[in-house]
């Protein structure tokens, strides 16, 4: 269960955040009202909300999932694989001191966005990506095990982030799109699949008993209802276009 969430409001630079889409820049206005209505989602979870002010050096820094990661045990501060991300993570340190004993990081020339780590229990699932690599998640690992935990690495091949084409939704159930569906690592979970079509709802959160996920992908609604969860759905549209979704806002621990 989780009991607290940490996320940030928008600033108005994330207008010019990094992007691989041909969706167009983000309208701000709207970004905040959507912003405001996942935080509400968040609210209906059972969890205490920490929301940070708008980092406007930052555009991309409403994205807090990928400059920290948050564990049962510790929390640690990443080194983004992106440059213009780089310093986002420092920000982060002093709010994870709030609620962590333990705060780690990682050190140059290790490169991790935590948006690439999934967690299964104790166990860290790593994506080898554009923004984390070998060395970035060889400390993570060292780091995990010097805390009772575990890693390992998958290679990523088409996507960005691990937790684009993957969700965990406890109970072994877990959401796959893309290469991941086939990957021999996660063939022992129930898989989902999710059409190729609606690859983007694959990033989903669970939070305490309740999947929120984007909306307009009623596929991958419908098949997540089956399971028995209850399902909020929230409009990101604004944030798809700038490479984010349902996961990349918030850290939940």
């Amino acid at each position: 269960m989780f009991k607290h969430i940490i996320a940030r409001t928008p600033c108005r630079g994330l207008v010019n955040g990094i992007s691989s889409s041909n969706l167009g820049k983000p309208d701000y206005e709207k970004a905040l009202e959507q912003h405001n209505a996942y935080i509400r989602a968040l609210q209906t979870c059972g969890v205490d909300i920490t929301i940070l002010p708008p980092a406007e050096d930052f555009p991309d820094s409403v994205f807090v999932e990928d400059p920290a990661l948050c564990t049962p045990h510790c929390a640690i501060v990443t080194r983004p694989g992106a440059d213009s991300r780089r310093d986002e993570a420092s920000l982060m340190e002093p709010v994870l001191r709030r609620f962590y004993q333990h705060v780690e990081r990682i050190q140059a020339p290790g490169t991790l966005d935590a948006g690439d780590v999934m967690m299964v229990g104790s166990h860290f699932y790593i994506g080898e990506s554009a923004r984390t690599n070998a060395e970035g998640a060889r400390q993570l690992i060292a780091i995990l095990e010097k805390h009772g935990m575990s890693g390992s690495v998958v290679r990523l091949e088409e996507v960005l982030h691990l937790k684009t084409g993957l969700a965990y939704l406890e109970n072994n159930n877990l959401l796959a799109a893309g290469e991941f569906i086939t990957k021999p690592e996660f063939q022992k979970f129930n898989i989902i699949a999710i059409p190729e079509e609606e690859s983007y709802a694959a990033n989903c959160i669970w939070v305490n008993g309740k999947v929120i996920m984007p909306s307009g992908y009623p596929r991958t609604r419908d098949r997540i209802a089956a399971l028995g969860y209850e399902v909020i759905e929230v409009d990101t549209s604004e944030y798809r276009k700038v490479d984010g979704g349902v996961s990349c806002m918030s850290l939940r621990f």
